[in-house]
């Protein structure tokens, strides 16, 4: 026996094609008749789940007029990266790197840790070339994220280093790193992986904390100037 659907399901099924841009914002929807003759339903149905959607946020119901599409679609992740700037890449950085500090304790393996610190060394050699250390400070970053073996946290980390490409970040990076800040983010990635080798999530954690507000303060000086 087919179970009979009910508002709850016709809305799911409704607010699925807002969200499939199938009726897009501020497009009108249907007759509620008509509706009901779509979903095999009645028109009280539909309308109580027209109601559910205009608590949602997703239709406006007006009086003699129609329900109206009012749901905007979130923004592409594309979109968000292209238009964020450095300091709020350091916040998201901040939001998330203290825990694949965490993770990379847990999960990381000898070859993890290698890469690291190969990393570190690199670093370590680029006092002077301000270009040549970004690029492996970037990789370090990666490296933590790929260190804990979460697929989903090396995506975002992925697309937040995207953000280094951007123009505004060069001009920051040009800014900001000298020979001083350059070394006190080499102790900080030491400190970083020291914490991780012997196996203290917390440390690893609050030096990562550390390193990134260095970071902010020096990005936030730089924008003022």
């Amino acid at each position: 026996m087919t179970r009979k659907l009910g508002a709850p399901d016709i809305a799911a099924l409704m607010r699925r094609e807002i969200s499939k841009e199938n009726w897009k914002l501020h497009d009108r929807l249907p007759a509620e008749r008509q509706l009901a003759d779509t979903y095999g339903v009645a028109r009280g149905t539909v309308r109580e789940a027209l109601n559910r959607l205009e608590q949602e946020g997703y239709v406006e119901i007006r009086p003699g007029s129609g329900t109206y599409v009012i749901h905007r679609q979130s923004e592409p992740a594309a979109s968000a990266v292209e238009q964020a700037n450095p300091l709020e890449l350091i916040d998201t950085r901040f939001a998330l790197e203290p825990h694949i500090c965490r993770l990379a304790v847990l999960h990381g393996r000898r070859g993890d840790f290698d890469r690291l610190e190969s990393l570190c060394a690199q670093m370590e050699n680029c006092l002077d070339d301000p270009s040549a250390f970004s690029e492996a400070d970037t990789a370090f970053h990666k490296a933590l994220a790929d260190s804990t073996g979460n697929r989903l946290l090396m995506w975002i980390i992925g697309q937040i280093n995207t953000v280094r490409n951007q123009d505004e970040w060069t001009r920051m990076r040009h800014l900001t790193l000298d020979e001083k800040i350059i070394a006190q983010y080499n102790v900080q990635h030491r400190q970083i992986l020291n914490a991780i080798r012997t196996r203290e999530p917390e440390r690893a954690a609050n030096m990562m904390k550390e390193h990134l507000e260095t970071a902010r303060l020096s990005l936030t000086r730089a924008a003022e100037t």
